[in-house]
C-alpha cells in the first residue's frame, strides 16, 4: 500500500507541473523602438489597455520581483511587469522592493549588508510568508528573460543610478520593451538626457506637471502619464489623449480593495472605459478577466500581442 500510495503522489506531482507547464502564455514583443513608440502612442483606433503587475504580480507561492511570478503573470494576460531595483553591497543590480530582507526572503537585515554571492543563500517568501524555492533575481536576468515576452515599468530604489540602469537596458537590447519610472521632473529630465530614446513614467495629475516636463525638454512622445492612486477626471484623460499620451492608473490599495469585495462592479472594465490605459494592480487575476471582456467587446487588438 505503501509503494502504491508513494506511486500515487508522484504521479499527482507530475500532472500539477505538466499542467503548470501548459499554461498559455500572453506575450507582448516589439521588435524595434518604433514599434513600442507607435504602441504606446494613444489614439482611438489601435488603443489596448493593459496590466501592470504590480511587484510582478504575486499570489500564493509567487513572491514579488521574481521571474517565475513574472512568468506566471503572463498567464493571465498580456503584461507590463513592474519591479524594484536595490543594489547588493558589492554593488549588484538585484531585484527586491524593501531596504530590509525579512518580509520577502528567509534573510535577515538590510540587502546592502550581503554581497550578491551571499544573497543568493536566501529564498523568496511569498506575500503569506510561506517560504518558496525561488531567489532574488538580478537585473540582467530580468532584462534577459524580458525580451519578447512583456513590457517593463523599471523602478529604482534610493540611490541607485539611472545611469547605471540605462547602461543595462542598453547592453540587454531592451530599450524597445522598457519604461523607466520616475517620480519628480527633475528624474524625468535626467532619464531623457540620458537616453533621450528611452520611454519615461513620469507623474501627471494635473496639466501643469505636463507642462513643466515640457519646459524641461520631455517631449510628449516620450512619456507614459501616471495619473495617481485615485482615478482623476475624465477631462484630464482627455487632455492626456489629444497629445497622444498613454495613460497609468495605479489600482493597488483602495481601488483593488473596492474590487475583491464587489466583484460584480466591474471596476477594472469601467476604469479602462472612463479612460485609463494601463491599470497597476496586484489584483491581476480579476483585472485580467474584466480587460479581456473590455477588449472582445471593444473589438481591440495588436499585431504585438499574442
Amino acid at each position: 500500500m505503501k509503494f502504491h500510495h508513494l506511486l500515487f503522489l508522484a504521479f499527482i506531482a507530475v500532472f500539477a507541473s505538466c499542467k503548470q507547464e501548459g499554461k498559455v502564455h500572453h506575450y507582448i514583443k516589439f521588435d524595434k523602438t518604433n514599434d513600442l513608440y507607435n504602441f504606446l502612442k494613444w489614439s482611438p483606433d489601435h488603443r489596448f489597455p493593459l496590466i501592470s503587475a504590480h511587484r510582478g504580480g504575486p499570489m500564493p507561492g509567487f513572491p514579488e520581483n521574481c521571474i517565475e511570478t513574472f512568468e506566471n503573470a503572463t498567464t493571465y494576460n498580456p503584461m507590463v511587469i513592474e519591479f524594484d531595483i536595490a543594489y547588493s553591497k558589492d554593488s549588484v543590480m538585484v531585484i527586491m522592493h524593501d531596504d530590509q530582507l525579512d518580509r520577502t526572503s528567509t534573510g535577515k537585515g538590510n540587502i546592502g549588508n550581503y554581497t550578491y554571492e551571499e544573497l543568493k543563500a536566501f529564498n523568496l517568501k511569498d506575500d503569506d510568508g510561506q517560504e518558496t524555492n525561488f531567489k532574488i533575481p538580478t537585473l540582467d536576468s530580468v532584462l534577459s528573460w524580458s525580451k519578447g515576452k512583456v513590457l517593463l515599468t523599471i523602478d529604482l530604489k534610493r540611490g541607485v543610478s539611472y545611469a547605471k540602469v540605462i547602461e543595462k537596458v542598453r547592453q540587454y537590447h531592451v530599450e524597445s520593451n522598457s519604461i523607466i519610472i520616475t517620480y519628480t521632473a527633475n528624474q524625468a529630465k535626467e532619464v531623457h538626457q540620458l537616453a533621450p530614446e528611452l520611454m519615461i513614467s513620469a507623474s501627471v495629475q494635473k496639466k501643469s506637471e505636463l507642462k513643466r516636463l515640457n519646459s524641461l525638454g520631455i517631449p510628449n512622445n516620450r512619456i507614459v502619464a501616471f495619473v495617481g492612486v485615485s482615478a482623476p477626471d475624465k477631462e484630464l484623460y482627455q487632455y492626456l489623449h489629444d497629445k497622444g499620451i498613454t495613460t497609468i492608473l495605479g489600482t493597488m490599495g483602495n481601488i483593488d480593495k473596492s474590487s475583491i469585495a464587489n466583484p460584480v462592479k466591474n471596476v477594472y472594465y469601467h476604469l479602462v472605459n472612463n479612460g485609463a490605459d494601463i491599470l497597476s494592480s496586484d489584483n491581476i487575476a480579476q483585472a485580467a478577466e474584466q480587460l479581456d471582456k473590455f477588449r472582445y467587446n471593444k473589438k481591440l487588438s495588436s499585431p504585438h500581442v499574442n
